[in-house]
């Protein structure tokens, strides 16, 4: 197949449809399980509400969903002359790329930012606030680490008397950000973040700190959910990809395949590929961003194949460069060796993967998602699932009042 002269006919404005502002969801359900759910199944379309999405999921389903954590990653300081500088934490730098490692850093470290009124923030200048954390004052420091970059360096230090020190400072940068940050809400809700979204923008299994967005298909889920999928012998699965603020980027580019995808960071486990193994055929994910994990996860075992193993990154078009493809048995086999070959149980890796129509999926059999911008990477990941159908879907939902992206309902889709 010649993917990439499939991949010049793929134009954004076929991608497009109109969403009425009302329909925005701006503020969550009271109750997370009462949302609409659409579910699309081989071309039918029905109705329900998501707390019964067990009675419409095939059985022996392997549910994966990802476990991120949102964290306050928007921190606003204030110059001397009234200036207010915002910077969004995107990814670590220093001492550590990983970002489950940069989560436990203490002292100082470095992360790439995007920063607002940048040009009112001088290179020398330093930004400070002093905290009060644990009855003790904290003093937060921000310079520009490299300019060109983006790259910030945040410093904190413990006040004793009337001396800062950073003797046995064991604060945290994850405890430092509870305190420091704002939860960055999507753009699009064009609203500040309020106390209860501390925790309506979190999925119930929400665990591993470092993402700057929620996996909103996830938000539906309640417990109550969670054991009724259990009684009723559909498996689950958990793994990670920090969401990045990427994931909002619009595509402004005709020719999709010229937008420069954004890199997430995925961590999965040896326990996590034995079980994807031992239910191929199954495989549903939990939202896109699970959905990009597991993809993402063939085309590791591919390069392990190949032996292009380090550094672990699927490039936004390395699937569709590939022809003689090892089947997914054999590329999760191959992960496999590989972590034994090491003696790992866990791998950290990146992902810029573009999953646009002409993609085959190797592990998704289908996906619980939310509603997706127009002219978005997401409406294109959900027409390379279902094809033209996704007009038929959202042409639905805007019929039948469905509230649109990261609070609004939901859907099932089985092609």
């Amino acid at each position: 197949m010649d993917y990439f002269t499939n991949m010049q006919n793929i134009k954004l404005s076929d991608y497009t449809y109109d969403l009425p502002d009302e329909r925005i969801a701006k503020f969550p359900l009271s109750k997370r399980d009462e949302s609409k759910l659409l579910v699309y199944q081989r071309g039918e379309i029905s109705h329900t509400v998501f707390k019964n999405i067990t009675d419409y999921l095939p059985k022996n389903s392997l549910l994966v969903f990802n476990n991120t954590k949102v964290i306050p990653a928007r921190i606003y300081f204030q110059k001397s002359t009234g200036a207010v500088i915002q910077l969004f934490l995107l990814h670590p730098i220093i001492p550590t790329s990983v970002i489950n490692l940069a989560m436990e850093v203490t002292n100082s470290c470095v992360w790439e930012c995007m920063i607002g009124n940048k040009k009112r923030w001088k290179k020398g200048d330093i930004l400070s606030q002093i905290l009060m954390i644990d009855n003790q004052e904290v003093e937060v420091k921000a310079e520009i680490f490299d300019e060109e970059k983006n790259h910030v360096k945040l410093s904190w230090e413990k006040a004793e008397s009337e001396t800062f020190v950073t003797v046995n400072n064991t604060l945290k940068f994850v405890d430092l950000i509870q305190f420091l940050g704002q939860i960055p809400l999507p753009p699009y809700l064009n609203r500040e973040a309020e106390t209860a979204d501390y925790e309506t923008y979190q999925t119930v299994y929400s665990e591993k700190k470092g993402a700057v967005a929620a996996p909103t298909a996830g938000l539906h889920f309640t417990q109550e959910v969670l054991q009724n999928l259990e009684k009723q012998g559909i498996k689950q699965e958990f793994l990670t990809l920090h969401v990045g603020a990427g994931t909002f980027q619009p595509i402004k580019v005709e020719n999709v395949i010229e937008h420069k995808m954004h890199n997430e960071q995925v961590v999965f486990t040896k326990k996590n590929i034995e079980n994807l193994l031992a239910n191929l055929g199954n495989i549903i994910p939990i939202g896109t961003t699970s959905m990009r994990t597991l993809e993402s996860i063939y085309w590791y075992g591919v390069k392990f194949l190949k032996g292009d193993n380090y550094p672990l990154l699927i490039e936004k078009l390395y699937p569709y460069q590939h022809e003689n493809l090892p089947s997914t048995e054999e590329s999760l086999k191959a992960i496999l060796k590989e972590m034994e070959r090491k003696n790992i149980e866990e791998i950290t890796a990146e992902t810029e993967i573009f999953i646009f129509p002409s993609y085959q999926f190797k592990l998704c059999k289908g996906i619980i998602t939310n509603y997706h911008q127009p002219e978005s990477t997401l409406i294109l990941l959900i027409a390379a699932l279902i094809g033209e159908d996704w007009r038929k879907v959202y042409k639905e939902a805007i019929t039948k009042d469905y509230r649109f992206l990261s609070y609004g309902d939901s859907s099932l889709l089985l092609p």
